[in-house]
C-alpha cells in the first residue's frame, strides 16, 4: 500500500475501560482498523486526561488508574479515514462511552514495512 504525502490522521480519545461487549473499546478500534485495511493504527495510554465530564483520570490516584485516557491514532487516505469513522461512531454508540474524534492534516514522509532477515 502507498501513502499520499497528503494523508489524514484520525485520531480517537476514549477510556480505558470503555468496552463492546466484553472486548476493550480500543482493541474492537484497532481490529476494526485492520479488517477495514486501513494503513496504520496504533492505540496510546496516557497518563492524565479530562474532558467533557471534566473528570480527571490520572495513574496518580489508584482508586481511577484503572480507567487511564487511550488515545488511538490512525494513518491513511483522506477518503479511507472518512469512511471508517463511521465505523467507530457505531462502536463508541455500542459501547455507550464518551470520546472525542478529530482528523487531522498528515505529511507521510516514510511509510514501508519493516523487513526481517528472511525477506533478503
Amino acid at each position: 500500500m502507498e501513502l499520499d504525502i497528503d494523508s489524514r490522521l484520525l485520531r480517537i480519545f476514549i477510556g480505558e475501560l470503555d468496552k463492546v461487549g466484553h472486548q476493550p473499546l480500543y482493541e474492537a478500534i484497532v481490529f476494526a482498523a485492520k479488517k477495514n485495511e486501513l494503513a496504520g493504527c496504533t492505540a496510546l495510554r496516557g497518563l492524565m486526561s479530562f474532558g467533557a465530564s471534566s473528570h480527571v483520570h490520572t495513574a496518580k490516584l489508584i482508586e481511577i488508574s484503572q480507567d487511564l485516557p487511550v488515545i488511538i491514532e490512525i494513518v491513511d487516505h483522506e477518503k479511507k479515514i472518512n469512511e471508517f469513522v463511521n465505523v467507530v461512531d457505531k462502536l463508541m454508540e455500542e459501547a455507550a462511552c464518551g470520546g472525542l474524534m478529530t482528523i487531522e492534516k498528515a505529511t507521510v514522509l516514510y511509510y514501508k514495512p519493516r523487513h526481517t532477515k528472511h525477506d533478503k
